[in-house]
């Protein structure tokens, strides 16, 4: 470094032998001549899926499933469903994110007319009970049960169809594709607290006004990610054994924009074979390879024809990868290294793991990723699955990484290519993240501090960051412990921090 030159540049910071966190790393601010709200965030996740924020919820069995990949398509990301269950459910996730038009939390109970409810746990969590032809979702609506009158039923004998409110009327329901403030108007229209969205006179899902009011006092949703399809954009995760083209084709059928191939160490022969399946077999079908953290594990999948890469070895929270197994990398240099490979074919870069807070998406994302997938970070979340409970007067819930033992009893040792191994080494842990409140609230917070830290970086778009740092314009220094400490929270008796 040349004297009275700030910092250094990317190339030489990282190519000195070390391996960086986000922690040890932080940038130098450049020139501002653009207000906050220039900045832009819009990316794309993989060659042809194009994103308005950039984030990706992780393919994990306490993170993403139907509600969370809803929720992530409505703010403009997207969410990864993960593959720790049987194909057919997992396509049957996929296939009820993308049939939700707005970001409800709905797990509506079906019964058909003939049946009898039997006693309130038949409700689940469902103030209703929706009753079709079939009984099941996917058919013809022909009327509801609500609790409340089934509570006061003098006779609780008699089958569902003599007690019911009917359909006839053109109140309960409305079209599937009815956006948040229409169905708000027709529920105050019509004086109904519940509203039955249907397509090709099929229950696609259930509206309560309650859900209605919820979504709607937290900021705005813009247009979303929304597919060719005119359905969310929403990505499923799929592993890389001979079974697992099976459940891509339920996956496919399903209407996945994107299939994630899921493995701890995706540099692999089986791998590069799966890649070569899909893109001959659906070649319109974009696949994200991974995880690496080398230029050379980079240049073998690209060189196989991935269309995105994920980034991250033993850098999530509950991953303990790097420890059990001695392999693995700082998050900052991986995901600089792999993005100066993968620029250069336009392969884009998803920084997986290592995400606590804004800081580190800023950063994540001018070290050269297109997009930033999280697992803690949303975990806890009203979106992310699990039941919420209550640890030393916390309200929690459970999150585990998918190297753990619990959750490689359920079937995600494949992603470790373990699944035949009599002994299971766990390489994650089990925990318990603190209620986040909603994803539809906090990540738009989020992506506003974002834009602030591009602004100060004089970067007014994610392909500004990545020139500037490539030109060396933008510079870098290493933290000691130190300032490490001092950039935090520090010198206080206390404080009070503020949840969005």
């Amino acid at each position: 470094m040349a004297t009275g030159e700030d910092g250094f540049a990317g190339g030489r910071l990282f190519n000195q032998g070390y391996s960086y966190t986000y922690d040890d790393v932080i940038f130098l601010p450049h020139y501002i001549d653009f207000p906050t709200e220039s900045v832009q965030l819009a990316t794309r996740l993989s060659r042809n899926v194009p994103l308005s924020i950039p984030c990706v919820s992780s393919p994990m069995d306490t993170v993403t499933e139907s509600h969370m990949a809803a929720a992530m398509a409505a703010l403009g990301g997207v969410g990864i469903v993960h593959s720790n269950l049987n194909p057919a459910d997992q396509a049957a996730l996929v296939r009820s994110a993308k049939a939700r038009k707005v970001p409800i939390l709905s797990s509506p109970v079906f019964a058909s007319p003939s049946g009898r409810i039997e006693s309130e746990e038949d409700f689940s969590s469902s103030p209703y009970v929706l009753v079709t032809e079939s009984g099941a979702a996917r058919s013809k609506l022909l009327g509801y049960v609500a609790k409340a009158d089934w509570v006061a039923l003098p006779n609780k004998e008699v089958k569902i169809y003599d007690y019911m409110v009917k359909s006839s009327s053109s109140d309960l329901v409305v079209p599937w594709d009815y956006d948040l403030e229409r169905i708000g108007w027709h529920l105050e229209e019509k004086k109904r607290d519940v509203v039955a969205m249907v397509k090709d006179d099929e229950v696609v899902d259930l509206v309560t006004k309650k859900e209605v009011e919820r979504i709607k006092g937290y900021p705005k949703l813009g247009v979303g990610s929304v597919g060719p399809d005119g359905k969310w954009i929403v990505g499923a995760a799929a592993g890389t054994r001979d079974q697992d083209k099976e459940r891509l084709e339920h996956l496919v059928k399903a209407g996945i924009n994107v299939v994630v191939l899921d493995s701890s160490q995706g540099n692999s022969i089986y791998q590069i074979e799966m890649i070569k399946f899909i893109k001959l077999t659906y070649p319109e079908l974009d696949v994200v390879g991974g995880n690496v953290v080398t230029m050379s594990q980079a240049r073998n999948l690209i060189h196989a024809g991935v269309d995105g890469l994920r980034v991250g070895m033993g850098s999530g929270s509950i991953c303990t990868t790097q420890e059990v197994c001695a392999v693995g990398r700082g998050q900052a240099t991986a995901v600089y290294k792999v993005a100066s490979v993968a620029s250069q074919s336009g392969v884009p870069v998803i920084a997986d793991g290592g995400i606590s807070n804004s800081g580190h998406i800023v950063k994540a994302l001018v070290l050269g990723a297109s997009t930033v997938m999280m697992g803690s970070f949303l975990a806890g979340s009203t979106e992310a699955p699990g039941a919420y409970e209550y640890q030393n007067g916390r309200r929690v819930k459970k999150y585990r990484g998918m190297g753990s033992l619990e959750a490689m009893t359920k079937g995600s040792d494949a992603r470790y290519l373990g699944d035949k191994a009599k002994l299971k080494i766990a390489q994650g842990v089990v925990g318990a993240v603190a209620d986040k409140g909603s994803v539809l609230k906090f990540i738009p917070y989020t992506m506003q501090a974002v834009k602030q830290g591009f602004q100060d970086l004089g970067a007014s778009s994610l392909q500004s960051a990545h020139d500037l740092l490539r030109s060396e314009v933008l510079r870098l220094e290493v933290r000691t412990g130190a300032a490490q400490v001092e950039g935090g929270i520090h010198g206080l008796v206390s404080y009070e921090k503020k949840s969005f």
